[in-house]
């Protein structure tokens, strides 16, 4: 069965272009639109990864990454934030509350789907 991807990011352009280049590579890929949404889908479908961006309606992408680090059924998900917010206290702030990784946009697509094959334990 191939790694399941949760795209977490409000932005239509992103997850659709996420999406096609996530299952281009063989991923099964389920969206959230608000950080509320991501909580929810990762409860549910508990996937591999997440791909999670930190500006998003309802809940942040920081607000997600605690609940899901204190939820016990869903606590070791990896975690990819992705966003626009670079600065060293972002990334620091992210990782703090158990990011597994960090990306800011824009990134490169071939730099993603490295990131994403190496966090899951795959050669790219």
């Amino acid at each position: 069965m191939s790694p399941k991807i949760l795209v977490a990011d409000d932005e239509p352009n992103i997850v659709i272009s996420l999406e096609y280049l996530l299952k281009r590579e063989g991923y099964t890929v389920v969206i959230a639109r608000d950080g509320q949404e991501a909580v929810d889908a990762i409860i549910r479908e508990q996937p591999d990864l997440v791909l999670l961006d930190v500006m998003m309606p309802k809940k942040t992408g920081f607000e997600v990454c605690q609940e899901v680090r204190s939820h016990e059924a869903v606590q070791a998900t990896k975690i990819l934030m992705l966003t626009a917010k670079g600065r060293d206290t972002d990334v620091a702030k992210g990782l703090a509350l158990g990011a597994d990784a960090y990306m800011t946009k824009p990134f490169a697509t071939r730099e993603l789907v490295q990131k994403v094959a190496e966090m899951l334990g795959r050669a790219a």
